[in-house]
């Protein structure tokens, strides 16, 4: 009997042990998915003019070699990292061939220091600068899934193949809306160049850097790939509405839409008592617009009383044009019991004054990116916010009273002095 049980205990324990390795997803369904690595390409300018020596007593060649040596080895592990050259090849002068002078040096992914360095070891100041090129291709190098995607971009000069004007090219990336980041460094201190690397970046949310030693650059560029390996927000996509209500209800955090030229867009967001909300929207101009432009953000109720506002407006080139407001409603009294407070919903609408010149395409829409975040309402009168800054009639009351009561005492005194000047 007993080696009966034993025997039947056992084949309930391998049955049991065979079923789990069979049937694991029962169990791994409850596991959260693995957070997708981000990517980085680094894309390095190996152009004639890589030759000069004028950083630190060396080339810009040597310089940018020291400090990928240094950035490969602090690559976090969690990073997919790839290397795209540009010039690097053709040391001609048929400009066909040197505009199309780039490739894929090292394939995103994941990390082998030495590979890497052994391929950087091998390049030499060659050709051409062709920027736009290099930009397109580095973005099919990063496509597909939905990780933090960022081109870092290190040029000594300006592009050399135009038409193709890489600012308008980085324009059209952030058009398709994947949210690829480019930062530029830029080697020489030059203000046309400093120009063109600054639309580039400014025209994905990324940043200009202008770098005159090999310590500036090896440590800008260990900074933007840790900013990869650990973004602040990862923006979620939504769609706006014609009307408050139809429109989607946003929490605190990061969105992006897109909006054609004049559109109205509107959103909800819940605001309890105690609370304030804090909206920004940017607007960025990916394509040629005229002069005199604008941004509006209102924060609006449902029955359409505009509750306070904020606006934007510029004339010349820009890239991003961006605005805010702030909505504190106040805390409801302790009299209320321990009933739930009811939130109010306010309704946000963006609009946009841009209009395009003829021949450039109106769709799809401009990106737009709106951030909410709601947080503890002012305590203290001290706080403008608490007044109700935005809703006008506090300030409006105080801006008459105190206008009143100068006007008094101005007469006063200037009636005064006359009569001192009279007496003596």
């Amino acid at each position: 009997m007993i080696t009966r049980k034993r025997l039947a205990t056992g084949a309930c324990a391998l049955f049991a042990a065979l079923a789990a390795g069979l049937f694991p997803t029962g169990a791994a369904a409850d596991e959260p998915a693995a957070k997708e690595s981000p990517k980085v390409e680094l894309v390095l300018d190996v152009s004639g003019s890589m030759r000069a020596r004028d950083i630190d007593g060396q080339s810009r060649m040597a310089a940018a070699k020291q400090a990928f040596n240094e950035v490969l080895d602090a690559v976090p592990e969690e990073v997919q990292l790839g290397i795209r050259t540009l010039g690097a090849d053709y040391p001609g002068q048929d400009r066909q061939k040197g505009c199309k002078d780039t490739r894929q040096l090292y394939p995103v992914g994941p990390l082998d220091r030495t590979e890497a360095k052994t391929a950087v070891a091998t390049l030499a100041p060659t050709g051409w600068t062709p920027i736009g090129p290099a930009l397109l291709g580095a973005a099919e190098d990063l496509k597909g899934g939905d990780a933090t995607r960022r081109i870092v971009l290190i040029t000594d000069g300006e592009d050399t193949c135009a038409p193709l004007d890489p600012c308008e090219v980085a324009r059209d990336i952030a058009a398709r809306g994947i949210h690829l980041t480019i930062d530029t460094l830029g080697l020489v201190p030059n203000a046309k160049i400093r120009q063109q690397l600054t639309c580039i970046a400014e025209a994905t949310g990324g940043t200009y850097t202008s770098v005159r030693h090999t310590e500036e650059l090896s440590k800008r560029v260990r900074q933007l790939v840790e900013r990869a390996a650990d973004p602040v927000v990862t923006p979620v996509a939504t769609e706006g509405t014609d009307r408050c209500t139809d429109a989607p209800q946003l929490k605190p955090g990061l969105f992006t839409d897109r909006e054609t030229f004049g559109q109205h867009r509107w959103y909800r967001v819940d605001v309890l008592p105690g609370q304030e909300l804090r909206a920004s929207v940017s607007v960025s101009a990916d394509r040629a617009v005229n002069d005199d432009y604008g941004v509006l953000l209102r924060a609006v109720t449902v029955r359409g009383r505009e509750i306070v506002r904020g606006s934007e407006a510029g004339d010349g080139r820009t890239d991003v044009i961006s605005t805010g407001l702030r909505y504190p409603k106040p805390p409801l009294d302790d009299a209320d019991g321990d009933a739930k407070p009811a939130a109010e919903t306010v309704c946000l609408q963006v609009s946009n004054s841009f209009s395009a010149p003829p021949g450039v395409k109106t769709t799809p829409g401009m990106p737009i990116e709106l951030a909410v975040d709601l947080v503890d309402a002012p305590e203290e009168a001290s706080d403008v916010a608490a007044f109700g800054l935005g809703r006008g009639w506090w300030l409006l009351a105080v801006l008459v009273l105190a206008g009143f009561v100068g006007g008094l005492l101005w007469g006063w005194l200037s009636r005064w002095r006359v009569a001192v000047w009279r007496t003596n």
